[in-house]
């Protein structure tokens, strides 16, 4: 049989009584996919293995301990033979023939009636891959098809519109490198019609989406918010209520500082399905990138996260508990004077990384004593996360002598780079 020969289709089984003519783990699998489309099947074999015992016993097909016998076909729809015998294969099929009843022989593809895919299911996506009658290699070729419809390489957004209301997912997309947002955020993003997106995150991603495709631009910076959150809520709940697929796709994660818990709450509050999908927070990942841990054993067993110097007198004023300061560029002499005015001590280290993972990734060291001026003299900007604490030392761009050599170093580095160019200060 040539692979010309094979014309493609799906069979809606529903309700329908189909045979299945053998008793071991292949008949078992097929069973399996016959009953998951909803058939209704009759197994004629002499001895069931486990898995076709149990799903009798579960009364959820019905098992003939016996052989097969020719009135066995009557009265089916479709019948799959897998007994290992050739010759009582070769016979279902002469019968199912006569019938005019597909069959599958599992003993000779060539002469078979007809051949099962490999199968696989993505969301609503059911994929199924012939390859010249080579079992194994289709089901390569299926895991490699599936891969790719998870993470989005694929494209899997609807073109006709769902007959159900729309939804809303809420994807972390990391700190702006495309290959740090998870495989699920990326999925979704494939799927969506509509995209409601931050300032940061991974930006190059929104040029993947089709031409259709509705990018709602709601970015914040410091101090500017030409899209009010209240706005931004609206938006989402009124495009979903459209019937469409609307990413919020946000910089780090949602819950993290990133107002998730309000949009999330709002979209409930108006009957809106809703999925929070976590991202990769940059107040771990962007310090990392600089080779910062938050916390290190010996030096620091705890973190916070804060956004301005108000919440300062709240954390540890302590070298061993590390404070991580989120869009604080612009209060960082501030934040510097409540961290020593608490009793932090001026030569504790601090590391600035600016675009962090970025190609423009720049890392800005210094103490707590020294790191505003350093900051000001250089033009640290946003996006930038401050880390301040002991561990700041374990960077590799921190000074060699870091106890009693001048502290004040700026590295501009790429997160790929095996090499990166040091300039001290």
């Amino acid at each position: 049989m040539a692979i010309q020969d094979i014309y493609p289709t799906a069979l809606r089984l529903l309700g329908r009584p189909v045979l299945v003519v053998g008793g071991g783990p292949v008949a078992a699998r097929r069973a399996k996919g016959l009953l998951d489309a909803g058939a209704r099947v009759t197994v004629v074999a002499p001895v069931a293995c486990q898995a076709l015992a149990e799903l009798s016993d579960a009364g959820l097909l019905s098992w003939e301990p016996r052989t097969y016998r020719t009135e066995d076909v009557d009265g089916v729809w479709f019948v799959q033979t897998a007994t290992g015998d050739s010759a009582v294969d070769a016979q279902v099929s002469e019968d199912a023939e006569a019938q005019r009843i597909w069959c599958v022989n599992a003993s000779d593809h060539e002469a078979s009636a007809a051949w099962t895919p490999a199968v696989a299911v993505v969301d609503d996506v059911k994929i199924a891959i012939n390859a010249g009658g080579d079992p194994r290699r289709a089901m390569a070729l299926r895991d490699a098809v599936a891969t790719a419809l998870e993470t989005g390489d694929l494209p899997l957004r609807r073109r006709r519109a769902p007959k159900d209301s729309g939804s809303v997912a809420l994807v972390g997309g990391g700190p702006g490198d495309t290959g740090l947002i998870t495989v699920r955020g990326r999925r979704l993003l494939g799927q969506a019609d509509v995209v409601v997106a931050d300032r940061l995150g991974p930006r190059e991603l929104l040029k993947e989406l089709a031409p259709d495709v509705r990018v709602i631009e709601v970015g914040k910076t410091p101090g500017h918010h030409p899209v009010p959150q209240s706005e931004i809520n609206r938006v989402l709940v009124e495009e979903a209520l459209k019937g469409n697929r609307v990413v919020r796709l946000k910089g780090g994660d949602p819950y993290v500082l990133g107002r998730g818990g309000e949009e999330a709450e709002y979209c409930r509050q108006h009957g809106v399905e809703v999925e929070v999908v976590s991202g990769v927070t940059s107040a771990i990942s962007v310090p990392a990138a600089a080779g910062i841990p938050v916390t290190h054993r010996g030096l620091a067993k705890g973190f916070s996260v804060v956004t301005g110097h108000e919440e300062l007198s709240e954390v540890p004023a302590r070298a061993d508990h590390t404070i991580v300061l989120l869009m604080g560029v612009g209060q960082l002499r501030e934040s510097a004077a409540a961290l020593a005015g608490a009793g932090l001590p001026q030569d504790t280290p601090v590391g600035i990384v600016e675009n962090g993972y970025l190609p423009d990734q720049r890392v800005t060291i210094g103490t707590l004593g020294s790191i505003a001026d350093q900051a000001e003299a250089i033009g640290v900007a946003n996006p930038a996360v401050i880390v301040i604490g002991d561990v700041v030392r374990v960077s590799p761009f921190a000074p060699s002598h870091f106890k009693t050599a001048d502290y004040g170093t700026t590295t501009p580095n790429s997160p790929r780079s095996t090499k990166p160019r040091v300039l001290t200060t």
